[in-house]
């Protein structure tokens, strides 16, 4: 999995790029196939001093799941980007599960 953390407006510490990793490793449990992950940490203008806005896309090779929080800090924030990625993860392979078994349309034979 590589992981790629950008920030606009703020400078971004290596403590962050490992603090990522060690929480999205829960995510490559659900989804062994997460290709890349992208996490951008976003300073805004007109939110108290410290408030981050962070935004997510983890690909994976057939869908990208897409995930935004905001939080008083990074740390804050990046716990509920991983909470939510983890939801659509777990939605999604639900989905599969459901479909993948499911004979409701098919036609049986007659004879």
């Amino acid at each position: 999995m590589d992981l790629i953390v950008k920030s606009r407006g703020v400078v971004v510490e290596d403590r962050l790029h490992d603090l990522a990793l060690h929480k999205l490793e829960k995510l490559t449990r659900l989804e062994r196939r997460i290709q890349r992950v992208e996490i951008e940490v976003i300073a805004e203008r007109h939110r108290p001093e410290g408030h981050r806005r962070l935004e997510a896309a983890l690909s994976t090779p057939r869908k990208t799941f897409r995930a935004h929080a905001e939080g008083p800090d990074v740390e804050h924030a990046l716990d509920r980007i991983v909470q939510r990625l983890e939801r659509q993860l777990r939605d999604h392979h639900g989905k599969r599960a459901k479909h993948k078994g499911a004979t409701g349309n098919r036609l049986e034979s007659a004879g």
